[in-house]
């Protein structure tokens, strides 16, 4: 009797607690978490942790492609400069490269997506136009936009910043289209609930409705769009900088570091290694980490 009266008064679990328990549960998303959180400790406590040997003009020459010692851990690139300071400021540009363009995709792609979804008359222009930049080229439309605009952004606000937002905003703003579909789909589907036609029933404006009641519902596709986006984000800078189109050669990202030990790769190839290794990881620790946001926030699969 007394363990079916405590039972009845337990508290029933918390919405926050059942997701961070079906997340638990998934070993990938676990993993790509512990990843991804070594890897932003890399890059934000490293700096601190690792101070890079001084050298003048002489020991530079001579201390250049040296591999891995004590001096220099991940050992040097062609002009003698210490390669793991580098991978560190090197990371810092390219996380930050992932989160900012995904914010930037994520908002446009909501905005249009609850606009398309909610408002019909606006469901035909917006997905045409959805279409149509699923239709072009991602990579060859990148190439034209940085080099159309990158010296001119660059006059304005400096070549690191200039390349740095013109990057950014590029990526973002070309990487919006599946978000918005995911959004439109959700919204659709979440406009004909009964507490939706309730508060539009009573005369209460689109905008209240879109903001009190379609946006916190449509939280968690966002959330695993978002994700995924930031792994999206690295690989296209990764690309660009490969192809010589990225930052400048003292502004690094990981991709840039690859592209300039491409041409030593047969003699060093720790060169290319370690900041591939580093793509690779990000990429497969935010892709798992989507995989488990997807079951946790899905109330089909939570508790299975």
């Amino acid at each position: 009797m007394t363990d079916t009266k405590s039972s009845a008064l337990d508290k029933p679990e918390s919405q926050l607690r059942a997701i961070w328990s079906q997340f638990r549960s998934h070993k990938g998303a676990l993993f790509g978490l512990a990843v991804l959180t070594l890897l932003v400790a890399f890059v934000v406590l490293g700096p601190l942790l690792w101070q890079p040997p001084k050298l003048t003009v002489v020991e530079a020459i001579k201390s250049k492609n040296l591999g891995p010692s004590l001096k220099f851990p991940l050992g040097t690139d062609q002009i003698g400069r210490d390669m793991l300071s580098r991978m560190i400021l090197a990371g810092k540009v390219s996380l930050a490269v992932g989160f900012v363009a995904m914010a930037i995709a994520i908002f446009f792609g909501t905005f249009i997506g609850v606009l398309a979804g909610y408002f019909k008359r606006l469901d035909g222009p917006l997905m045409r136009l959805t279409d149509m930049f699923l239709a072009l080229p991602l990579i060859p439309l990148l190439l034209v936009m940085v080099m159309l605009f990158r010296d001119k952004v660059a006059a304005l606000i400096g070549p690191e910043l200039g390349a740095f937002t013109l990057i950014v905003f590029a990526i973002g703003i070309t990487s919006w289209m599946q978000a918005a579909r995911i959004v439109r789909g959700e919204v659709l589907a979440l406009k004909e609930r009964e507490y939706v036609l309730a508060a539009r029933s009573i005369g209460t404006p689109p905008r209240r409705v879109i903001l009190r009641h379609i946006l916190p519902n449509i939280v968690s596709p966002i959330m695993v769009a978002a994700t995924l986006g930031i792994a999206e984000a690295i690989i296209t800078e990764s690309v660009l900088s490969f192809l010589g189109l990225g930052f400048p050669p003292d502004f690094p990202t990981w991709g840039r570091l690859l592209f300039d030990g491409l041409q030593y790769m047969q003699l060093y190839p720790e060169r290319v290694i370690w900041p591939g290794l580093a793509i690779s990881l990000t990429v497969l620790a935010v892709n798992y980490i989507g995989d488990g946001l997807r079951d946790a926030l899905d109330p089909r699969v939570r508790g299975r």
